[in-house]
């Protein structure tokens, strides 16, 4: 089971992660989404595609860009279509 959590609080759990360069991505549906916020930030990577984000605010403190996604995935890293990775502050176990 791998969780993310960020002082204290779980963001998001699944035993249904999709490992990508080292880094849990977490099935949309698991994510504790009252927690996230869009961020207009997005990046770019030649094999999976263009990345969007998500700012985390938990107790009123807030984590940008902490979290991100691929709304449109390449077919290379279509795995993780709806799927959501952390980074930062965020501390992802299991």
């Amino acid at each position: 089971m791998a969780t993310a959590t960020l002082n204290g609080v779980v963001l998001a759990q699944s035993d249904d992660t999709v490992m990508v360069e080292g880094n849990h991505y977490f099935p949309q549906e698991s994510v504790n989404l009252e927690y996230f916020s869009e961020n207009p930030k997005t990046s770019v990577c030649p094999w999976k595609g263009t990345a969007s984000y998500y700012d985390v605010t938990v107790d009123g403190n807030t984590s940008p860009a902490a979290a991100w996604y691929y709304p449109a995935p390449k077919d290379a890293a279509a795995e993780i279509a709806n799927h959501v990775a952390f980074w930062g502050e965020i501390k992802v176990t299991g």
